[in-house]
């Protein structure tokens, strides 16, 4: 009965181990779909920042409808118009 009970801690690591690994694993894929899904918006030329203009890092090249609105409307509004 002994060699059995000297074998639980063994096996409490390799559950932990397992389930920290199963854990790392499941980060890295939901990295992984960020990562391709912000590619795919990218590459299709839609707003990555949800419509939030304003604090966008590519505000001043973006292409989009959007974006050029809130240009044109920020232009006026500085010109006092």
């Amino acid at each position: 009965m002994k060699h059995l009970m000297g074998n639980v801690p063994a096996r409490r690591q390799f559950f932990r181990s397992m389930l920290r690994n199963v854990g790392l694993a499941l980060l890295a894929a939901g990295g992984g779909v960020a990562v391709t899904k912000r590619r795919r918006l990218v590459r299709e030329g839609n707003c990555l920042n949800r419509g939030i203009c304003s604090d966008c890092g590519v505000f001043d090249e973006c292409g989009l409808p959007r974006a050029l609105s809130v240009r044109q409307v920020l232009a006026r509004t500085q010109n006092g118009k």
